[in-house]
């Protein structure tokens, strides 16, 4: 069932509420350039197990509102914060994949994890996706930069060179032009103003503050946020598990999805 949260400034954001009688609420915060359908194959299956799966379309994204402005972290996380007050919800899991694996960081330390006792961490993009002083993990920022012209540029070929590295196992054609399609449906500014964010923002005090168990899934092949955050995010962050996947890209969650789901629904019960 799919309908809108208005939040601050009247920002309508878009929230697919799955199960919503389920015993336990999983909230997922997608990835960029996509939306909540991103989690098609957690949505499949997680409702059958009896879990509530909530994915939201980040503002700019999907078939949330897009407007030319609030693409930070804090503005990001707070979105979220508006739609746990709007459903009332309370004792639920947050799942982030890479920027949504950062917005859900940043909502840890910004909102003391207001409602969260579960944090799942997907290739986070976090606590830095590019490297810099003192931190030579991640991505070379020229790379970000690169991504950011090519947007303005020729969005629609800056989408397909980003499909290319996003998954480990084969995709059929077909496959890959629904994730192009996904990428599309985002606003240009708002596409170039998040990876302008992954250059602005740091999430290391954030990182800091998570105090809830928290299960890390990382792919070992991923070219977009290196395995190697993920061992970082384990070091930094109390009470974590990290479960490196060994045949996944970037999205696991597809590239091993029937592994992936069991360990979810595991972790949602430990």
């Amino acid at each position: 069932m799919g309908y809108y949260v208005k939040v601050k400034n009247n920002v309508n954001i878009f929230v697919e509420d799955l199960n919503p009688e389920g015993r336990k609420t999983i909230l997922f915060l997608h990835g960029w350039p996509a939306n909540h359908n991103l989690f098609e194959y957690q949505f499949d299956r997680l409702p059958q197990l009896g879990y509530r799966c909530i994915g939201i379309d980040t503002r700019g994204f999907g078939k949330s509102d897009k407007p030319f402005f609030g693409y930070d972290y804090d503005t990001l996380s707070d979105d979220v914060r508006g739609v746990v007050e709007a459903l009332n919800l309370r004792d639920f899991a947050l799942a982030g994949h890479s920027t949504g694996g950062a917005i859900a960081v940043r909502y840890m330390g910004r909102h003391r994890g207001f409602g969260v006792n579960r944090l799942i961490l997907i290739a986070a993009a976090a606590p830095s996706l590019i490297q810099r002083p003192n931190f030579p993990y991640g991505l070379d920022r020229a790379r970000v930069l690169q991504i950011i012209e090519d947007t303005y540029n020729d969005r629609p070929q800056m989408l397909q060179n980003f499909g290319n590295d996003f998954f480990f196992k084969h995709t059929t054609q077909a496959f890959s032009e629904w994730f192009f399609q996904l990428g599309l449906e985002a606003a240009g500014w708002a596409t170039a103003f998040i990876a302008r964010t992954w250059i602005n923002e740091v999430l290391f005090a954030d990182m800091e503050l998570i105090n809830v168990p928290t299960l890390i899934i990382h792919g070992i092949h991923d070219k977009i946020v290196p395995f190697h955050l993920g061992e970082i995010q384990h070091k930094m962050i109390r009470n974590s598990m990290l479960v490196p996947f060994q045949f996944s890209g970037h999205g696991s969650f597809y590239d091993q999805k029937d592994e992936f789901n069991d360990l979810v629904a595991k972790f949602m019960e430990s």
